[in-house]
């Protein structure tokens, strides 16, 4: 069973910065994409960053420069590093796993909230 733990979330002023890390309990971790979502009250759940098992990256066009994503094989963490933060970042953020291409599913977190507020 795959099990996801978000954690690092909370209350930061305009400007500032958080990292949230999510430990992974997932035996092929280093093989799998890793991706952080974002959702905002009365929006979709959308794409922030993902990174490949290789490293590669990808991010959504509004938080590219201000967000990176990590991991570290070892400590089987992801981990999201959120700069220059905006009000507009605010949402509840869920890490996910995406083992679709052995077949099975996309796999999700509990969420953290991040509110980003003066």
């Amino acid at each position: 069973q795959v099990q996801l733990v978000e954690s690092g979330g909370g209350l930061v002023q305009p400007g500032g910065s958080l990292r949230l890390s999510c430990a992974a309990s997932l035996s092929s971790f280093s093989r799998v994409t890793m991706g952080w979502y974002r959702q905002a009250p009365g929006k979709q759940r959308e794409l922030v960053a993902k990174i490949t098992g290789g490293g590669s990256t990808n991010y959504a066009d509004s938080v590219k420069g201000r967000f990176t994503i990590s991991r570290d094989n070892t400590k089987i963490t992801v981990y999201l590093q959120m700069n220059s933060l905006k009000p507009e970042d605010t949402a509840v953020y869920y890490c996910n796993a995406d083992l679709t291409t052995w077949g099975q599913r996309k796999y999700w977190g509990q969420g953290t909230q991040v509110t980003v507020s003066s």
